[in-house]
C-alpha cells in the first residue's frame, strides 16, 4: 500500500509587486553614463534630436530602463544644465563684477572662457544654437522657465550705461553683444569640425578662434577714437 505524500506544497511564487524597482547597486554610476551618452548625442545633433529612445539606443538599453533613471528628456537636461550651465553663468557674472569699470576687457574675458567653454564640452554650441539654425524650438521653450528675465533687463541698462558714459561703443545693440561674443567663440569652436576639409579654414585651431576673439572684441567693444 503506497504510503501518503506528506509533503509541504509548494508555495506559488511571487511576481515582483508593481511600483518602481528597488535601485541597482551601481545606479549612480548608471546615471553617469546616461548622462555622458547624452552629452555626446547633443554634440552631433544637439537638443531636439537628443530623445530618450536615441538615448537608450545608444545605452543599449531599453526605454524603460532609461526612464528608471529619468522619466523625460526634460529632468534629464535639468541634471546638466544645474551641473554645467549654471556654474557658467555665475563664473561670467563674477568677471563682470571683477572689472566693473572695464567693460571691454569684461568682455574680452568673457570671450576667452567661452573658448575654453567650448574646447571642454563640445555639447554646448550645438544646443545653443541648434534652435536658431534650424526651424525647432525644443530646447527654448524648455529653458524659458530657466531664464531670469530680470537679470537680462539689469544687465541691458548697464551696457547702456556703459555706453553712455563712453565706455563702449555707442554704436553696438546691447542686445546682440552677448550673442555676438558666443558666435565668435562657441558657434567657431563647432565650426571647426564642418572645416575640416575646407581648404581655407581648415587649419583653424582653439588658439586662432581664441585670437581672432580677443583682437576682434578689443577693438570692435572700445569706444570710437577721437
Amino acid at each position: 500500500m503506497n504510503k501518503p505524500d506528506t509533503a509541504k506544497p509548494l508555495k506559488p511564487r511571487r511576481g515582483r509587486p508593481p511600483g518602481r524597482p528597488h535601485a541597482q547597486p551601481d545606479a549612480a554610476d548608471q546615471r553617469t553614463r546616461l548622462i555622458e551618452i547624452a552629452l555626446a548625442l547633443y554634440a552631433k545633433q544637439g537638443y531636439a534630436g537628443t530623445t530618450l529612445a536615441a538615448i537608450a539606443r545608444a545605452a543599449d538599453m531599453t526605454p524603460a530602463a532609461v526612464h528608471y533613471y529619468f522619466k523625460t528628456r526634460e529632468q534629464l537636461f535639468d541634471e546638466i544644465h544645474e551641473a554645467h550651465i549654471v556654474p557658467m553663468r555665475k563664473h561670467v557674472e563674477a568677471i563682470f563684477h571683477e572689472h566693473a569699470g572695464d567693460p571691454v576687457a569684461a568682455f574680452v574675458k568673457v570671450a576667452e572662457r567661452f573658448v575654453d567653454v567650448a574646447g571642454e564640452h563640445e555639447w554646448i554650441a550645438p544646443v545653443f544654437f541648434g534652435d536658431l539654425l534650424t526651424e525647432g524650438d525644443t530646447f527654448r521653450k524648455h529653458v524659458k522657465g530657466k531664464v531670469d528675465y530680470k537679470t537680462q533687463a539689469a544687465f541691458h541698462e548697464r551696457i547702456q550705461a556703459w555706453q553712455a558714459t563712453g565706455l563702449l561703443n555707442p554704436e553696438l545693440d546691447p542686445s546682440l553683444i552677448m550673442p555676438s561674443i558666443m558666435s565668435l567663440t562657441m558657434l567657431f569652436m563647432a565650426a571647426r569640425r564642418k572645416w575640416k576639409d575646407d581648404p581655407i579654414r581648415k587649419e583653424v585651431t582653439r588658439a586662432t578662434i581664441r585670437r581672432h576673439a580677443m583682437a576682434l572684441l578689443g577693438h570692435g567693444l572700445g569706444p570710437p577714437k577721437a
